[in-house]
């Protein structure tokens, strides 16, 4: 309620906050009671397109290009972090890194956390330390396109390596095993890459990628959850980890799953009962009618498939088929009633036949024209004015 003046790119909540940004440049504080503006404040020179809040819920990250680390208490910068070359997507907290016994835990002094950025093909890690305002990345991990899912498992202890798993927009899954433990110069390639394709079979020999969606870790950590295929109506499985393999190829026959039953709803056509009298409106100009064909016995019935070497039906054939019979409505003049006239006028512009529209263009009669051209639909005038 009066939050933002743009477009709203991030939610996040931790227990009763919730915070949001936008491209207005302004990060939101909201009172989730009232659903009322607790606190607004500028939170970049550009667009803040990200957000994460820190464990025990005190500190915020946010991202347009650069990062900074937000003190909520206070709505003051932590620190700075240079960020990336085009707008950070992602971001997430990773490990919290055992305390110094020496210094009391500030809630925010040891945490990594990773950012990714559109059409940025490398996922960044940050450190945070009190002891030294340091503002680039510690390390970073190679992907294969832009990650647009990332999820991980928490590192308990110093030396229990950090597992990561990045999902890419080309759809496939990087792992990564790395234990965080300071700077490293080189970007980190990923243990296991794992893809998904079509068996390729049913007449097509050649396998198709499935896209993989998202995938999140298991609580045993052995196991991950695939989510691939469509996005309307995905497919979760569970996998084994199995990072031994540098390269991972899962198939899947996604046919024999997505059973989305339309032709058997489309098949379920009813024909009305009506009998000589009725008349029939047909889409096209407003007011027209035509006289009802009653439906042909089952032996009669006309088969629209064309048989191999037959040529393809002409306009006059389609416009017959459409109940459009101008020798039927033919004024003791000789042409066609204005109703038809602009039916076939608007046919012929819609299939530019060049044969109807000269029939009806040629035509001198003044009251017909003025007319044809009043019965014109809106979508067809344009086309008119282009045809004369």
């Amino acid at each position: 309620d009066g939050g933002h003046d743009s477009r709203v790119n991030c939610v996040r909540w931790h227990q009763d906050s919730l915070y949001s940004c936008s491209d207005d440049k302004h990060i939101v504080e909201w009172n989730t009671q009232t659903c009322k503006v607790k606190c607004k404040w500028k939170g970049d020179n550009s667009s803040v397109t990200c957000l994460c809040i820190s464990p025990d819920g005190k500190m915020l990250l946010s991202a347009g290009r650069t990062i900074k680390l937000w003190d909520l208490e206070t709505k003051e910068v932590y620190r700075h972090f240079t960020g990336h070359a085009s707008s950070v997507s992602s971001l997430m907290f990773t490990t919290v890194k055992p305390m110094n016994e020496s210094k009391p835990f500030d809630g925010i002094t040891g945490l990594y956390f990773l950012s990714g950025a559109i059409h940025d093909r490398l996922l960044s890690v940050w450190y945070i330390r009190s002891d030294r305002k340091e503002k680039n990345a510690v390390m970073s991990f190679t992907v294969t396109d832009e990650p647009i899912f990332v999820d991980l498992t928490v590192s308990e202890v110093k030396e229990e390596p950090v597992k990561l798993a990045v999902v890419c927009r080309d759809g496939q899954l990087h792992l990564f095993e790395h234990i965080l433990n300071g700077y490293c110069k080189k970007p980190l390639t990923s243990n296991s890459t794992i893809q998904i394709a079509t068996p390729g079979n049913d007449g097509d020999s050649t396998p198709k990628p499935v896209p993989i969606l998202a995938a999140a870790f298991c609580k045993d950590k052995q196991s991950l959850l695939l989510v691939y295929g469509n996005t309307l109506q995905p497919i979760i499985e569970k996998v084994s980890l199995n990072t031994t393999e540098s390269h991972i190829c899962l198939v899947r026959d996604i046919q024999k799953v997505l059973s989305l039953k339309t032709d058997v709803a489309l098949t379920k056509v009813k024909t009305p009962v009506v009998n000589s009298d009725t008349k029939v409106l047909v889409p096209g100009i407003p007011g027209h009618s035509t006289a009802v064909k009653t439906p042909a016995s089952g032996k009669e019935k006309k088969k629209n498939k064309r048989k191999p070497g037959e040529t393809e039906e002409s306009i006059e054939e389609r416009l017959g088929a459409l109940d459009i019979d101008v020798s039927k409505v033919k004024t003791p003049g000789g042409l066609p009633q204005t109703d038809s006239f602009a039916v076939l006028l608007v046919q012929g512009l819609e299939s530019n036949d060049a044969e109807i529209l000269n029939k009806v263009l040629n035509t001198r009669k003044e009251n017909i024209v003025k007319n044809t051209v009043a019965r014109m639909p809106i979508h067809a005038v344009i086309p008119l004015l282009h045809e004369v």
